[in-house]
């Protein structure tokens, strides 16, 4: 993922409770491409996947609340 990405993801990850740590593939390089990391383990997939699966949903009833 690239670096203008990465706090458009981050937002969604703590609205949706979704766990991992953002870093940067080169450390000394902030503009390069991140990565997730979740217990030492990349799991940039799978939380790419959760959060689009996190944008996609709507409540069904009830009101929607802006934050």
């Amino acid at each position: 993922m690239r670096a203008d990405e990465v706090a458009e993801l981050h937002a969604i990850m703590r609205q949706h409770g979704i766990p991992g740590t953002l870093t940067p593939v080169t450390p000394g390089d902030p503009a390069g491409t991140w990565r997730v990391l979740d217990a030492g383990r990349d799991v940039t997939a799978a939380t790419l996947a959760a959060a689009a699966a996190a944008r996609a949903r709507r409540p069904a009833r009830g009101f929607v609340v802006a934050r």
